[in-house]
């Protein structure tokens, strides 16, 4: 549906090249069209040249090709108006078009919003002072806690101050909805916890929903949007939505492992594949319990967290189940996983997801 669009635009810009082509007699056009003066010609030819560069952006994937798509749409409907007779039909394509670049200029302003976010989270850790990791620093942990840290190979290498990492999979949006495709970016900050997690959710052709999940300073802050313009959900600076994406941040540790030497965690064991992890951070407290295969890889992790985001929001059993691991960096970590909501009414498999890049210690968003 992409390159119907590019096709569309391309089309309208050519056909405002015959108000041009008919001023200056080219090619002995003839077509049914009002008398059109030189000068006002060449702004036919220059809404074209919008119209066809607009396109060109599109193929290159140039998230700035809505604004000349505004300039040319404008500029078109102004010289439409002016030959309303003969070229009236063009104002369908202009709403066409309009309708795809205003949620293009709605997702650059969110997406604008979410890397100012990634920006901040991630340089505050500038100067943070990192170190080898080693055997003797684990000897607080549980057994299995150490033998997790162990398996992970994260000893001898250095301590995790910052992730970015790329996501792709499926989510619902209910228990009984269509799977929908997703790819997600996020940003961790370690030794002041933080987190910012951006995603596209493709529901159709055109049809978007644009979510960010952001866990800074002890708070949560949640928003989706459709088209990046309507608010489907959303909180932010509740209790419910603070704890709930703490659970997540600690839930998430399994992928940078240092991480569980953290002043704000605390372990206590729970038998010999399973450790309960209590995060405590600026007046706010939850826990979860991980558990492990006799390997030590984590294979789920389980915690009460609230469902929905409203304040009627209860707690409801959050399950993230390992599907496989891979290494990172020399650092075995979960890379495939399903979130799944024990809920009285059943299981509801929320999204099946993997990581697709994942690097540490780098302060850098990702360009692309």
């Amino acid at each position: 549906m992409r390159y119907v669009f590019i096709f569309i635009v391309c089309i309208h810009g050519l056909i405002h090249f015959i108000g041009f082509a008919k001023a200056f007699g080219y090619a002995g056009i003839k077509v049914p069209v009002i008398q059109i003066s030189k000068g006002v010609a060449l702004l036919w030819l220059l809404t074209c040249l919008l119209f066809i560069t607009t396109a060109v952006m599109l193929i290159l994937k140039n998230d700035s090709w809505w604004i000349l798509s505004i300039a040319a749409i404008i500029l078109s409907q102004v010289l439409i108006i002016s030959s309303w007779h003969d070229a009236r039909y063009g104002t369908i394509a202009n709403v066409l078009i309009l309708l795809v670049t205003i949620p293009a200029y709605s997702s650059t302003n969110f997406n604008r919003a979410g890397v100012l976010a990634s920006e901040n989270i991630m340089a505050r850790v500038n100067g943070v002072h990192s170190y080898l990791i080693t055997k003797e620093m684990l000897t607080h942990l549980p057994p299995v806690v150490q033998k997790w840290i162990i398996r992970s190979g994260i000893i001898g290498k250095e301590k995790i101050n910052t992730v970015r990492l790329k996501q792709k999979g499926q989510m619902r949006l209910k228990p009984s909805g269509n799977w929908l495709p997703f790819e997600a970016r996020q940003y961790f900050a370690v030794d002041e916890p933080a987190f910012v997690w951006t995603t596209q959710v493709h529901m159709m052709p055109f049809i978007n929903l644009a979510g960010r999940d952001k866990f800074e300073n002890g708070q949560g802050d949640m928003n989706i949007k459709l088209l990046s313009l309507f608010k489907v959900a959303g909180a932010s600076g509740n209790e419910k939505i603070n704890s709930a994406a703490m659970i997540r941040y600690l839930a998430e540790t399994s992928w940078f492992p240092s991480a569980a030497l953290s002043d704000y965690i605390k372990w206590e064991a729970i038998d010999s594949n399973s450790a309960k992890a209590i995060m405590t951070f600026r007046g706010v407290t939850v826990n979860g319990v991980f558990n492990f295969n006799e390997k030590g890889d984590m294979v789920s992790f389980m915690a009460d967290r609230y469902y929905e985001s409203g304040a009627d929001a209860v707690t409801e059993k959050w399950l993230v189940q390992t599907e496989d691991w891979k290494e990172y960096n020399g650092i075995r970590i979960p890379y495939k996983s399903k979130v799944i909501w024990k809920l009285k009414t059943g299981d509801f498999n929320w999204s099946i997801m993997e990581l697709t890049a994942l690097e540490y210690n780098k302060t850098e968003l990702y360009k692309e």
